[in-house]
């Protein structure tokens, strides 16, 4: 069999498996494929059409793997029993944060994994009941969440990443405690001290502005931005913000009589919308009314010149 003809005969084997629909593949799809160790070794050397991840885990392209082909491939490499958890998990269920150098797993406490680069394992008696997200195994939003915490030491860090589900909507602090509760204490009294501290109100708004978005007819805006002018000055910050028409949305900062910060804004021709978390949890429907009229206005006005930056650290 040719290089050509091993190739195609292992991308159409099993089509369906998660692994090979990523372009992932393991020695035992390779062995069902008819397909040698050793012919997989010569596909993957320097030059030819594959490319080696991991022992026995090959990519079925020439080319550096996405994220998401990693994923797949670490899968294939730990076993059905592995978990992600951390960043991943969370991206996987919609927050959006960069991602990490390490892809942090999940193992059964009786395995002993062997080390991969990039890879950081941690074995757990505690194994979460996987979310499978396009045929990948994920921990919940309120375990990613605090795995990923706990490895923190800094505690503006830590309060940033274990409130990330409750930001956006995933979870709430009752379900966050009792993961904390029923874990691993080593790492959890800077994360307890945080949910105490929590502003109820606060912590669940852009979850809510997410709700609220999705009840109207407006394309998805960008999340935490900062609004600069044409030379990159910074003039204002918006929760919201939906470049096409230059429309900001301010749900989180104080919107009282003395908040003038919006002015410098305003003053661009930026169409700014205000409200308060608490109208954004008692009267959705009303502040979804507004914010379409505001669209509407937006599109009716000249776009401002300014352009919108994001504001790494902070939920999007």
């Amino acid at each position: 069999m040719t290089t050509t003809a091993s190739t195609r005969a292992v991308a159409l084997s099993d089509s369906s498996a998660f692994a090979s629909a990523a372009g992932v593949i393991d020695l035992k799809r390779l062995r069902s494929a008819g397909v040698s160790n050793r012919r997989a070794a010569r596909l993957a050397r320097p030059g030819g059409p594959w490319r080696r991840v991991y022992p026995g885990v090959f990519l079925t392209q020439d080319k550096p793997p996405t994220r998401l082909q990693l994923l797949h491939a670490t899968i294939a490499r730990y076993g059905p029993t592995a978990v992600i958890t951390g960043v991943d998990a969370l991206r996987a269920h919609g927050v959006t944060h960069p991602a990490t150098d390490e892809i942090h797993l999940l193992l059964p406490h009786y395995r002993r994994p062997g080390s991969e680069h990039g890879v950081l394992t941690c074995r757990t008696a505690r194994l979460p009941e996987p979310v499978m997200i396009n045929g990948l195994p994920y921990a919940s939003p309120a375990r990613a969440a605090l795995d990923l915490a706990r490895r923190e030491q800094d505690p503006a860090a830590v309060e940033r990443l274990a409130t990330l589900p409750l930001l956006w909507g995933l979870c709430d602090r009752t379900e966050l405690l009792a993961e904390l509760n029923a874990g691993n204490q080593r790492g959890s009294a800077t994360v307890r001290a945080v949910l105490r501290a929590l502003d109820t109100h606060e912590a669940f708004a852009h979850g809510h502005a997410l709700r609220v978005v999705h009840e109207t007819p407006l394309p998805a805006p960008q999340w935490n931005v900062s609004v600069c002018d044409r030379r990159g000055r910074r003039i204002g910050t918006a929760d919201a913000w939906w470049d096409e028409v230059g429309l900001a949305w301010r749900y989180r900062t104080a919107a009282g009589p003395t908040d003038f910060s919006h002015l410098a804004l305003t003053a661009t021709g930026t169409v700014l919308m205000r409200c308060t978390p608490e109208q954004l949890h008692e009267t959705p429907k009303a502040v979804a009314r507004e914010l379409v009229r505001a669209y509407t206005q937006a599109a009716r006005t000249p776009r401002p010149k300014v352009r919108a930056v994001y504001r790494s650290g902070t939920a999007a």
